[in-house]
């Protein structure tokens, strides 16, 4: 009885030794997966065991970044989009400074001229300032100043630059471009300038002198001394400008030498009576 209690107690403690050795074996196992792990971390560059939220909170924080990142792209691009808006505007804006100042430079150079004009009436002197006018501010090279001869119907040259005043020695009013501005009291524009090749009957400019609605003159241009491919605002303004006080003053003068001829012509009378 004795031997088989022994024999029962033996097999439990044996049962027991293998239970514990088991348990000995798996923590030996889970000692050595730790240890593997913890090397494999530290050669990854030490990190922490446990570093899942970690990675994915850095995840996230690059990807808040990198939206910034892009936002401040976007908004420098459209900042130096608008700098070159800024600048081309500044750039236009220089252009169109120069080319005012230019004109606003012409146009107090003709007023100037145009003080000059009629500050005498004597004809010879308007006809010469006249001149001077189309050739320095104008510009012109070739021209012809005619004046009309109502009692014949044709114009007459009173001044010329650069061409043969016989082939414009007979022109009649209604006939051809020039006649047909003494007619209609328009100015006449060619509208090609490059291709333009000067004609005698056909000039690159015919600006009517009037006073009012009537025409007492023309003043005709074939060549300019600057090649343009086109006429400006401002070169019609002075066409204009140079139209009405040359006619002016050509009227003035003309209307005071007739009245001191007449009035020499009556002085004569009055001498011959009186003696």
């Amino acid at each position: 009885m004795s031997e088989l209690n022994e024999e029962k107690n033996s097999a439990k403690r044996a049962e027991e030794f293998l239970q514990i050795f088991k348990k000995g074996a798996e923590f030996t196992q889970e000692l050595l997966k730790e240890n593997e792990r913890l090397r494999y971390q530290l050669l990854r560059g030490n990190e922490p065991p446990d570093n899942n939220g970690t990675a994915a909170t850095d995840t996230a924080e690059m990807a808040v970044l990198q939206n910034k990142i892009n936002a401040l792209e976007k908004e420098k691009l459209e900042i130096l989009g608008r700098v070159k808006e800024v600048e081309e505007e500044n750039f236009d804006f220089a252009n169109r400074y120069v080319v005012i100042e230019s004109e606003n430079n012409m146009l107090a150079n003709l007023y100037i001229a145009s003080y000059q004009l009629h500050s005498t009436l004597d004809f010879r002197e308007v006809i010469q300032v006249i001149t001077e006018i189309i050739i320095n501010l104008i510009g012109a090279e070739e021209f012809a100043i005619l004046l009309l001869d109502e009692k014949i119907g044709q114009f007459q040259i009173v001044a010329h630059e650069g061409i043969d005043p016989e082939h414009l020695a007979e022109v009649e009013i209604g006939k051809g471009v020039i006649g047909n501005v003494g007619d209609t009291g328009e100015s006449y524009f060619i509208d090609d300038l490059e291709s333009y090749s000067p004609e005698y009957d056909h000039p690159m400019v015919c600006i009517p002198l009037k006073i009012k609605d009537h025409v007492i003159g023309v003043i005709v241009i074939y060549k300019l001394l600057e090649q343009k491919s086109r006429f400006a605002d401002v070169d019609y303004e002075l066409f204009t400008l140079l139209a009405g006080h040359a006619a002016t003053a050509i009227f003035s003068s003309r209307l005071y030498s007739d009245s001191e001829r007449k009035l020499s012509t009556i002085q004569g009378f009055i001498d011959l009576l009186t003696k």
